[in-house]
């Protein structure tokens, strides 16, 4: 398969279990339902989820050294993953899912505290023809890459990739520093793929139409901004024209890594020609399809 999609950034080990009504007070215990344990991280999300779909891609990611990295590494193709090993403990979050699929996370540092981005732009190649999607996800969990984001973005658009950023969100919070270095990133890359907090946050507005609005008419009207409305769908920026998809309804298993897998398959679709609209929906639907089964399905 011909990598039309790389994806860059954060790959840690999950633990997901709920659902819970409320949280226990402290020193109580309470059974859930469901557990699982999988290969997470926004990154290796879009590259499991890439995989699922039969889609082309490559996964530069870097892992710590001990039994969870080898785990993780073991839980994605082979052959599409390019995996730095670093000495250390690797990344674990645990997800807690609520009884209304909304969920928080608990991370611990890890390797993503010691990844180099210098190791990343080493592995760098060409983008195979003018359709290429590379995306950058996770960045704010990791410090090198944050630092470094603009500097990779220039590198990656240089070598022929469109760029794509999902940064996630900022563990210290919405400062104006951060809000600066994002606008820095939004004016060179090609698109970006935000929940509507996050736009809301970014742009420092009071509803997410005056954010999407301001943070237009800062990229300019070539960047592609993508509006992620969990149940309602997505919208997206882009040229001047507003075009949306609506989500179908389904039964919640829990909502892990939805974004994630709407980033894979809206890339995937635009890497194949397909407009904006089309690849909306295409990934409204991708990401329904995988939070309503277990194990994930994300086909049709």
């Amino acid at each position: 398969m011909k990598a039309s999609i790389l994806v860059i950034g954060n790959v840690n080990f999950d633990l997901v279990l709920g659902k819970i009504d409320d949280w226990p007070d402290f020193g109580t215990e309470i059974v859930v339902d469901h557990s699982e344990m999988r290969a997470g991280g926004s990154a290796g999300n879009t590259a499991l989820a890439l995989g699922g779909m039969g889609i082309g891609h490559r996964l530069i990611a870097a892992t710590g050294d001990d039994v969870f990295g080898a785990w993780l590494r073991d839980a994605f193709d082979e052959e599409t993953c390019d995996w730095i090993v670093s000495p250390g403990a690797t990344t674990v979050t645990v997800g807690i899912v609520h009884a209304d699929a909304d969920r928080a996370f608990f991370t611990t540092p890890g390797h993503l505290m010691r990844a180099d981005t210098r190791m990343v732009m080493r592995r760098l190649t060409k983008a195979p023809h003018s359709r290429a999607w590379a995306i950058i996800s996770g960045g704010f969990l990791m410090p090198d890459l944050m630092q470094n984001t603009a500097g990779l973005i220039g590198k990656l658009k240089a070598l022929g990739w469109r760029v794509a950023i999902d940064p996630g969100w900022p563990p210290d919070g919405w400062s104006q520093a951060v809000r600066s270095m994002m606008r820095q990133w939004l004016a060179t890359a090609d698109a970006s793929l935000l929940n509507e907090d996050e736009v809301v946050q970014l742009a420092d507005a009071q509803s997410v139409e005056a954010a999407a609005e301001e943070i237009v008419a800062r990229a300019g009207a070539d960047h592609l901004l993508v509006l992620k409305r969990g149940p309602d769908g997505a919208r997206a920026h882009h040229r001047g024209a507003i075009r949306e998809a609506t989500a179908p309804e389904v039964e919640v298993i829990d909502t892990v890594g939805a974004g994630d897998t709407f980033n894979a398959a809206f890339l995937a679709a635009l890497a194949n020609g397909d407009d904006v609209a089309t690849a909306l929906a295409r990934g409204v639907r991708t990401a329904s399809r995988a939070i309503s089964t277990s194990p994930r399905r994300y086909g049709d």
